[in-house]
């Protein structure tokens, strides 16, 4: 790597039209992450949290041939070899803590964009995800086994939930891949298009998400995943903190109004 691609950001980051794109931006390495990589997309969540102008954000990586290949590996081995602690589950005391793996407060929706190699950690942002939109090209596949570390950024936990157990078992304890085909039909992505189809099809899950109310966005997300574990009678009476606010909102009155008026909603967020 020239010195120069040494000192450029590892990520971009714009806003358009309430949306947050996020571009993981290292493509002669596969947009493999360092642990500068992981402090910059750390910032980066906290502004995606904090701005209420941001409705939804979109994840993806630079170049034609990966999202992300996950953990920097050289990078690994020379922390490795100066004796650097090593790494287990989840980000926390390192670099960039809470990663999006484990930012369990996140509180917006997260798209995945999808194109070429998701391995490893890249593998592991994508099913962090809420939405996981692929290219025909998409590979996936958490290869830890083989190299004697585990998939710590959650690829363990969640893919145990998001697939059968056997079938998560089996790609878990070999490192196989997946093709795009293949997430789709196990329902681990939620369309997979043609390259240069991909970006339109973003956008149109985007826009869905931007037209939605964000507080009924923040409130359905907070529940569904709070809840997924929780038996059903308990679901219904636990305390969601967006639901809260949602209900306490101008918005929980203007949806119903702007249908009535034969309208489009104004969705104030407050």
């Amino acid at each position: 790597m020239s010195a120069a691609n040494e000192g450029r950001p590892r990520v971009r980051y714009e806003k358009k039209d309430h949306v947050a794109y996020v571009t993981m931006d290292r493509p002669e390495v596969l947009n493999a992450m360092d642990l500068r990589m992981h402090e910059e997309l750390a910032g980066i969540w906290d502004d995606v949290e904090a701005d209420d102008d941001v409705r939804a954000a979109v994840l993806t990586g630079a170049g034609d041939r990966a999202f992300t290949v996950g953990q920097d590996l050289k990078e690994r081995a020379r922390l490795d070899a100066g004796g650097a602690p090593l790494t287990t589950f989840g980000s926390r005391g390192q670099p960039g803590w809470p990663r999006l793996t484990d930012r369990f407060t996140l509180s917006k929706p997260v798209v995945a964009r999808v194109h070429g190699y998701a391995l490893g950690g890249g593998f592991e942002l994508a099913l962090a995800c809420d939405l996981i939109i692929a290219s025909e090209q998409a590979v996936f596949a958490l290869p830890e086994a083989k190299l004697g570390l585990v998939p710590g950024a959650g690829g363990a936990f969640r893919l145990a939930r998001q697939l059968p157990q056997k079938v998560a078992m089996g790609y878990l304890l070999t490192g196989r891949r997946l093709d795009a085909a293949t997430a789709l039909g196990f329902g681990l992505v939620n369309e997979v298009m043609p390259a240069d189809r991909l970006d339109a099809c973003v956008k149109q899950w985007t826009d869905d998400l931007v037209r939605s109310a964000p507080l009924s966005v923040r409130a359905i997300r907070e529940a569904a995943l709070k809840s997924v574990d929780m038996p059903l009678e308990e679901a219904f009476t636990a305390r969601y903190a967006w639901e809260e606010r949602r209900r306490r909102s101008a918005d929980a009155v203007e949806g119903v109004r702007a249908f009535t008026e034969k309208r489009d909603p104004h969705w104030t967020g407050r």
